[in-house]
C-alpha cells in the first residue's frame, strides 16, 4: 500500500492562510489602478522629511521609519514565502509579490530623490550617481520594462534591488539614529554587498566547479569598487547652506569680513579665510575637512567638527596662510566628509590682473534646487 504526503489543503492552518492571501490579492488588485499615485506621494514624503530634518526631527525620522518598515515587510514576505513553499503551503502569486516589490522600490527611489538632488555637487562625479538614481526611478515606473527585467534578467533585477537597499540605509540612518555620514555609508555598502549575493549566484549559476572560486573573486572586487567609488556618492544628509571667501574673519560673530583681490602678494600678506555653513540633521556631530587644492593637486587639509540642528547651518571656517610662492592659477576648496564624500566646493583664481577673484566676504546662499556647486567670486566659465 503506497503512502503520500497530505495535500496542501489538508495542512493545519492552510484555510486561514489562503483566506489571508486572498485578501492581499484583492487589495493589490484594487490598488493597481491607483499605483501611479505612489511615486509622487513617495517624492512628497521624501521632500517633507528633507525639510523636517531641521525643524521637526521626530516627524522626519517617522517618515524615514515608515520607509524602512516597508523594506522589513518586503524582506519578511520574501523569507516567509520561501519557508511556506518548502513546507508545501500555498504562497502569493508571483505577480502580486512583484507588484509589492515594485511599490517599495518606487517608494525608496522617490523618497531618496530630494536628498540626493539637494546634496549632489553637480560639477563632480556625484552627478553620475544621481543621474543613475533618476534613471532607476524612471525604470521603476515603466511597468513593461520593470516586469521584463524582473522575469528575464533576474541577476540585473537583483542588482537593482541591492542598489535600492543601499539608498535606504544611506538616507534613513543619519535621520533615525544620528549616525555620521561615514558610518551610514559603510553600513549601506555592507547591506548592498549582502543583497548582491543572490545576483552573483545567478551570474555564476552555470559554473559548477568554479562557482565558489568566482564568488570569492567577484565579491571582494565588488567591495573594492564600491569603496573606491564612495567619492561619487552624495552625502545625503549634509549640504552647504552658504559659503564665502574673505581676507579677515570676526570669530565672535562667526562672520567673514573684508575685501581683497586675490593676487599672490595679497595672499602672502593676509592669507585667505574659507567660510562654510553646513546644514545637518539635529544632533548629528561629524568631522569634515576643507581640502585646499591648487591646479588639481592637494596642498592642505584642515579638519573641522560640525554639529547639526541650526537652520542656517553650522558655521565653520579655515584660514590658510602658507600659500606657495607660485600661487597663481586655479584653486579649489573641497568640503569633504571623513569618508571622502564631497559636500561642496569653492573655486577661486589667483592672478596679477583683473582675472583675480575678489574675496569680499559675501555669503553666497544656495537654494534647495539640487545645484550645490558654490563658485564664490568666480567669473563666468571658471
Amino acid at each position: 500500500m503506497s503512502s503520500s504526503s497530505p495535500a496542501s489543503g489538508d495542512r493545519p492552518g492552510t484555510s486561514r492562510l489562503q483566506s489571508l492571501q486572498g485578501r492581499v490579492e484583492r487589495l493589490v488588485e484594487r490598488l493597481r489602478p491607483w499605483s501611479w499615485l505612489w511615486p509622487p506621494i513617495a517624492f512628497a514624503a521624501g521632500l517633507g522629511s528633507f525639510f523636517l530634518v531641521e525643524r521637526q526631527q521626530w516627524l522626519g525620522a517617522l517618515l524615514a521609519l515608515g520607509m524602512l518598515a516597508a523594506w522589513l515587510l518586503l524582506l519578511f514576505e520574501s523569507l516567509l514565502g520561501r519557508l511556506l513553499a518548502r513546507r508545501g503551503y500555498p504562497t502569493l502569486p508571483h505577480g502580486v509579490t512583484l507588484f509589492i516589490a515594485q511599490m517599495i522600490h518606487q517608494e525608496t527611489l522617490f523618497f531618496s530623490l530630494p536628498f540626493l538632488l539637494a546634496t549632489t555637487v553637480w560639477s563632480s562625479g556625484q552627478a553620475l550617481f544621481t543621474l543613475l538614481l533618476i534613471g532607476m526611478a524612471v525604470f521603476s515606473i515603466v511597468d513593461p520594462l520593470y516586469y521584463r527585467v524582473a522575469d528575464r534578467w533576474r541577476w540585473l533585477y537583483l542588482a537593482f534591488h541591492a542598489q535600492c537597499v543601499f539608498l535606504v540605509v544611506l538616507v534613513t540612518l543619519p535621520i533615525m539614529l544620528q549616525l555620521t555620514t561615514g558610518e551610514s555609508l559603510k553600513l549601506a555598502l555592507g547591506a548592498m554587498l549582502l543583497f548582491s549575493l543572490p545576483s552573483l549566484l545567478h551570474l555564476t549559476a552555470g559554473q559548477r566547479g568554479r562557482r565558489w572560486v568566482m564568488m570569492l573573486t567577484l565579491l571582494p572586487l565588488l567591495a573594492g569598487l564600491a569603496w573606491a567609488g564612495r567619492i561619487w556618492v552624495p552625502p545625503a544628509n549634509l549640504w552647504l547652506g552658504s559659503a564665502a571667501l574673505s581676507p579677515a574673519f570676526d570669530t565672535e560673530a562667526r562672520a567673514p569680513r573684508g575685501e581683497l583681490a586675490l593676487t599672490p602678494e595679497a595672499l602672502a600678506g593676509s592669507g585667505l579665510y574659507a567660510y562654510t555653513a553646513i546644514r545637518a540633521p539635529r544632533g548629528l556631530r561629524e568631522e569634515v575637512f576643507h581640502v585646499w587644492c591648487h591646479e588639481g593637486e592637494e596642498v592642505d587639509r584642515i579638519a573641522l567638527t560640525i554639529e547639526g540642528g541650526r537652520e542656517a547651518g553650522y558655521r565653520a571656517w579655515s584660514h590658510k596662510q602658507n600659500f606657495p610662492g607660485s600661487a597663481e592659477g586655479r584653486w579649489r576648496i573641497d568640503v569633504m566628509t571623513d569618508s571622502g564624500q564631497r559636500i561642496g566646493v569653492l573655486r577661486f583664481r589667483v592672478a596679477t590682473d583683473e582675472s583675480a577673484t575678489l574675496a569680499d566676504g559675501r555669503e553666497l546662499l544656495t537654494g534647495i534646487k539640487g545645484l550645490r556647486r558654490l563658485v564664490p567670486g568666480a567669473r563666468e566659465g571658471e
